[in-house]
């Protein structure tokens, strides 16, 4: 929503500038301009960028529109859920975790956690690692490094989309160019003509730059922006669920491992020590 009110801004204060100025808005309608500007711009996207980058654009664009997906209180369903586990396997060994990891849908205790268990990377990614874990895993160290590789691989594919948004914007100024020179090119062919009529072609042409830069640095670019931030946002939830996961595994106590994944969350999103303790204890105790 931000991403809107921040586009109606810029036009706004633009378009409101200029006619402040004594400018027409007339003038600024030339959409074979934005024809050529826009058209160029999304063969150049096509060309530049594998099939399954085009494919999450419109995630791309709906993850910037939304903003984070997890709110503070998905997080401290998280946190109540990994404690939640972690008491069982401190009480009943890792191996009581095998139903509930083997079939996370059908699990009675995750089912208390309706948030993580809609989040199927997360599900996967958590019921993944406790499978190690009950398979004998020991070593923290090793089963970090294998966890890091991971989530760069789900880092990587996330960036892809907003690093293409930041080259496509980074490209329209240089369109708008192009489509200036189209029009001074057409201005060229008119030359015989009054100066009134040279003055409205070459007016035309020049709203070729304007589109390009206005399209670059108020729209695009600050969009890619936006998809990045929210990007990096959204993996904490990922990172949260290692940090308790390695916790665990080196032995320490459920209250403990949450707290190490509690402090790994960004303060406008991490509940406080005194919400956790409440939420912990009040958590749905597994059979």
């Amino acid at each position: 929503m931000l991403v809107i009110i921040g586009w109606v801004v810029v036009l706004g204060c633009v378009l409101g500038g200029y006619v402040a100025m004594g400018g027409k808005l007339a003038v600024l309608y030339q959409p074979f301009e934005l024809v050529i500007i826009g058209g160029a711009g999304v063969g150049a996207y096509i060309t530049a960028n594998p099939k399954h980058v085009l494919k999450t654009t419109g995630k791309g664009f709906k993850t910037a529109l939304k903003g984070p997906s997890n709110s503070k209180a998905d997080y401290l369903e998280l946190l109540s859920m990994m404690y939640a586990t972690f008491k069982l396997a401190k009480t009943k060994g890792n191996l009581a975790l095998e139903p509930h990891i083997e079939n996370p849908e059908e699990s009675e205790l995750f089912a208390n956690f309706p948030s993580f268990v809609h989040n199927h990377h997360a599900v996967e990614f958590f019921c993944d690692y406790l499978r190690l874990v009950t398979l004998g895993i020991e070593n923290a160290h090793e089963l970090e490094a294998l966890m890091d590789e991971e989530l760069d691989v789900h880092h990587l594919e996330d960036e892809q989309t907003a690093t293409a948004m930041t080259n496509l914007g980074d490209g329209f100024p240089a369109l708008g160019i192009v489509a200036a020179v189209l029009g001074i090119i057409k201005t060229m062919g008119s030359i015989t003509e009054p100066p009134e009529v040279l003055g409205k072609l070459i007016g035309g042409a020049l709203v070729g730059t304007f589109l390009g830069i206005l399209l670059a640095y108020g729209f695009v670019g600050p969009l890619s922006s936006a998809i990045k931030v929210a990007q990096e946002a959204n993996s904490k939830y990922l990172i949260c669920l290692k940090a308790g996961i390695l916790a665990h595994v080196q032995g320490n106590a459920p209250a403990v491992s949450v707290e190490f994944a509690r402090k790994t969350l960004l303060s406008s999103f991490r509940p406080t020590f005194a919400e956790l303790e409440e939420a912990t204890e009040n958590a749905p105790a597994a059979s």
